[in-house]
Parts: structure tokens; sequence; C-alpha cells
């Protein structure tokens, strides 16, 4: 028996380890970002409040026979309300103390008079508790899966106008009373649809599995339910670049996991030197890491220096192929690696150089193959959702994988090589980088303000948030342009 438990232990957590993945990615939203969601969440409650369809109403009182209908809500005063965190849950937004003013028609029989007039009305003392329980669906998506909510109107008041306007008064409980039951009714399915349909549809609009260009993807979905405390909401992200290719293809996590302690701004961004990693190993997969320089493109300084330095090799293989252009090819030969320190990022390139001559209607001869070892300081940048990278050559060295008397040889080459690679080559990598990859956030929400600050195997970013598009903008445009790149 002691044997069968621990095989179960054993087996139990294998099955642990292989399905735990340490987050690449995390991002904290503070109590001052929910204040900033508060102001548009109570937009948008007031929008969809306006649209609410109260049935119409009829009843009789003795002689009397009344039928309300065409009911329009004229005025909504939402005076008091929060937004706040639930610990465990999700979010509560609350009103308090409101009121809702209305307009209706009203036709009433007695005897035989009748009379047709318009009635307005006001809903005091309306209170409104709805709690939003957010957790990640089955593709790993942010998602508000319940809905608790509570509503209740204080009082109604109803302004008759005519000649019958006191007798009109001796009718208005029951019609208030009526009009009360039925705004109560609708005030719940209301916001209910708003945040299971509406709402939801906008945090369709955050990318979860999506290509970033033609070569790679990113996986940005959720590892677990958010965590949420009184004072913020953290959301980890499994932040795993993936060749197109080879989309099942997983690396995986050794890195610091990334921390966030800071409170002060509307929202934080964590990434780990995972998430970096992940994405130059994709693209070294992808087989764009290596580049070809031709000789219309080699600063003509350095092609006459090649020529030189292998002069004597060209005359030994062949001096009839002694003017044929000349190429200078880069090969990464592993993934590059990033380090992150708190003094700053750096990338560690190492490749084989490669120098060619094309002789016209005949195969490339080459005339040398070197190692190239480079260290690249990186510089994280952000824009609205759009993360960035901008490097910068700062370490470079090349030596023979043949000899150390070949190595010795290169040391010419040394400078005008990595002037080559400053003028050349990474304008090239930076044109690709600094089109930046989009970060987990809905459509309409961008960062602001952005401080970037380095730790010990991971940055964190801490922005304050802005709205370019309502939510309103948000969910009319994705129902007539449904998203196609995201699953």
């Amino acid at each position: 028996m002691a044997q069968w438990r621990t095989a179960v232990f054993i087996l139990v957590s294998v099955i642990a380890m292989a399905t735990a993945f340490t987050p690449g990615c995390k991002i904290r939203i503070t109590a001052k970002g929910l204040e900033l969601l508060k102001q548009e969440s109570l937009k948008f409650v007031e929008e969809e409040l306006e649209n609410i369809t109260i049935p119409d109403l009829s009843g009789k009182e003795g002689r009397f026979q009344y039928t309300i209908n065409n009911v329009r809500i004229t005025e909504l005063n939402l005076t008091s309300s929060d937004l706040r965190f639930q610990p465990d849950f999700g979010l509560v937004f609350e009103v308090h103390n409101s009121s809702i003013s209305l307009n209706f028609m009203r036709r009433i029989f007695y005897w035989f008079f009748t009379d047709a007039g318009s009635i307005n009305a006001s809903a005091e003392g309306v209170n409104i508790h709805t709690a939003v329980r957010l957790s990640k669906d089955s593709l790993g998506r942010l998602k508000i899966s319940n809905i608790s909510c509570d509503a209740a109107v204080g009082k109604m008041r109803a302004e008759f106008s005519g000649t019958l306007r006191r007798v009109y008064d001796l009718l208005a409980t029951f019609i208030t009373t009526g009009m009360r039951f039925l705004l109560n009714q609708q005030i719940c399915p209301v916001l209910n649809n708003a945040g299971l349909v509406l709402l939801n549809s906008v945090l369709d609009t955050v990318p979860v599995r999506t290509k970033v260009d033609k070569y790679v993807g990113i996986d940005y979905s959720l590892l677990s339910d958010p965590v949420v405390t009184s004072e913020n909401l953290d959301m980890d992200f499994r932040g795993m670049f993936f060749e197109l290719q080879n989309e099942n293809d997983t690396l995986v996590n050794y890195a610091v996991e990334p921390v966030i302690r800071e409170y002060d701004r509307m929202v934080y961004l964590s990434l780990s030197e995972y998430f970096f990693d992940s994405g130059m190993l994709s693209y070294f997969k992808a087989g764009v890491l290596n580049i070809r320089i031709s000789h219309d493109k080699m600063p003509k300084d350095l092609e006459m220096l090649l020529r030189t330095s292998y002069f004597g090799t060209i005359m030994l293989l062949n001096p009839s192929i002694a003017e044929a252009p000349m190429s200078l090819e880069l090969e990464v030969t592993t993934a590059p690696r990033c380090v992150i320190k708190p003094s700053g990022t750096s990338v560690s390139v190492t490749a084989v150089v490669s120098i060619l001559l094309l002789p016209p209607g005949q195969e490339p001869v080459q005339l040398s193959s070197m190692t190239m070892e480079c260290k690249m300081s990186a510089k994280v940048s952000m824009k609205g959702k759009k993360l960035a990278l901008h490097m910068d050559l700062r370490r470079f060295k090349i030596f023979s994988n043949q000899s150390a008397l070949e190595s010795l040889a290169l040391i010419p080459l040394q400078t005008p090589l990595k002037t080559l690679l400053q003028l050349a080559v990474m304008p090239i990598i930076n044109d690709r980088t600094k089109k930046g990859v989009q970060i987990p956030l809905p459509e309409g929400m961008d960062f602001t303000e952005e401080v970037v600050e380095n730790h010990m195997g991971f940055i964190t970013i801490g922005a304050n948030l802005h709205f370019s598009k309502g939510l309103r903008e948000v969910i009319e445009r994705n129902r007539a342009e449904p998203k196609s790149l995201t699953n």
C-alpha cells in the first residue's frame, strides 16, 4: 500500500510539473487604474439604462381603467457610483441614491369620459449592486464568467396634468407602484446582458494566440484565473513567441518569474527574459536572422580591404575571378540570448561570417569563414499598446575556427566589420524590432507616461491608462468587423 501511495504521489507530481508554466508576462491593474475604468463604466451603464424597454401597463381601480404605454427614460442622474475590487472574485460596480426620470403616455377611462396625455415620472432612491466574476476560459482568454445583480427603486413619483389632475392623483399610487415594479425587473437583465455579451466582446479584442508577422506569433493565454485583492488585479500570461510553421513547439521556461510590487501607477507590465528569448528563438528557427550584404551595399573601403586581405587566397584559388562581385553573409548559429540586469538589458549573438566571391554564371567561392561574437544593448519602449525594442552594438569580436594564426590575420578586419554591422546590419534589425508587438490589452485602451525599470531577470513598465476609444465604439466596431486573427 505504501509503494502504491508513493507511485501515485510521484505521478501527481510529474503531471503537476508538466502542466505548470511559469509566466513570461504579468499585468497588474491597480486601484488608480480602476478609477479610470469607473468613469468609462459609468458612461457605459448610463447608455445601457437609457435603452431600457418597459412593457405597457394597464389596470382597473373602481370605475377607473388606465393604460400606460410608450415609456421612455428621459434623464439619468447616477450621482453616486463606485467600482472596486472584490477579493477572490472580480469587480463590484455600485450605484447609490440615484434617480431616473421617465415619460410615458396615459389613456384613462372614467364612466363615459376618456382622457389621454403624457405623464412625467421620476424613480428616486435607485440603488444597484453588480458583482462581476472574472476568470479565464478554455482558450486562456479573460472573460466575465458570471454576474450577480441586485437593483431597487426606493420610490416613484408621477406628475399629472390636465383638468382631471386631482382625480388622477387618486390613481398615482397604483400607477407608480406598477411602474416601480416593472423598472426593478428591467435593470438587472439589461446590465447582465451588457456584461456577459457586450463587455465580453471587448475582452475578445485582447490578443491571445495571434500572428505578429508572417514569421512568428505570440501566445498571451492566461495561465490561471486573475488574482484579485482589495488593491489590485494581477494576471499571469504565458508570454511566449512561436514560429508559425511549428506552432506546437513550446520553449521550456527556466527564467526568473517576473514580479510586480508597485501600486503607484494605473497599470504595470512585467516581462521576463523568457519573453524575449522565445521571440529570438522563433525568429532564429524561421531563418530570418541570416543576412547577406551584397557588393552594392558594402562600403567601398571595406570591399577594398577585404580584396587586399584575401588577395593571396584569390590568386591561389582562381586569378580569373579576382574582380568578381563580393558579398558577406552572416548566419546566426544559435538563438540569441537576452540578459536583463538592473544596469540594463543586453542581447548576445553568435554567428558565422562568410566572405564570398560571386563569379557570374558560377558557384560562389568562399574566401573565409569566421566566427563573430557580439553583444548588443537593448532598450525597451512602449507606445500605445506596442512594445518595441531598439538595439545598439556594444562589443564585437571575430576569430577563426581554423587556427590562432588566422585569427591574428583577422585583426585588421575587426574595426571595419564592426562599422559595417553598425551601418548596414543594425538598421535592418531595428527596423524589424521597432514595429513592436501588441501587449494583451483590449482595443481602445493604451499606455501613457510609461516608465521602464530593469530588475534581475525581468523588466517592469509602469504606466497610466488612456481610452483612445470608448467601450461603445469598440463594441459597435467589432460587431461590424469581427476579429479573425485571434482564437
